[in-house]
């Protein structure tokens, strides 16, 4: 088992524990966990803000990478269980990131002057 599907195994595992099973959930149940997990993902964004001094008038503020590195791992406790409540595997993940990013490359390589709906269609 290679990291990314240990990682998807044990936040399926996790969810499970807490009562979640993201591999059998009807529509109804679908929305409202990408809505939940969005939402925690939003949360812990500003979490990982807080972890930085962002507020440039206020001179109390200390970086803390700790935290910030804290935050970022619940971030992908998030991610990973909105992939599974869309049905993703590990696999799944790896190969649209990997589709993904040869989009990305392929847009800064044409200077990504125009916007292209249909690029992404393939992922």
């Amino acid at each position: 088992m290679d990291k990314l599907e240990e990682i998807f195994q044990m936040q399926y595992e996790l969810n499970k524990r807490i009562g979640i099973d993201t591999a059998n959930m009807d529509e109804a149940d679908k929305i409202k966990w990408v809505l939940n997990y969005t939402r925690a993902l939003q949360q812990e964004n500003a979490e990982l803000i807080d972890s930085v001094p962002w507020k440039w008038w206020a001179k109390y503020q200390k970086f803390d990478e700790q935290n910030a590195r804290v935050e970022v791992v619940d971030m992908l406790h998030f991610l990973v269980s909105l992939a599974q409540v869309l049905g993703m595997t590990a696999q799944d993940f790896h190969d649209a990131y990997a589709k993904k990013n040869k989009i990305n490359h392929g847009r800064q390589d044409s200077g990504y002057v125009e916007k292209d709906e249909n690029d992404c269609r393939s992922i």
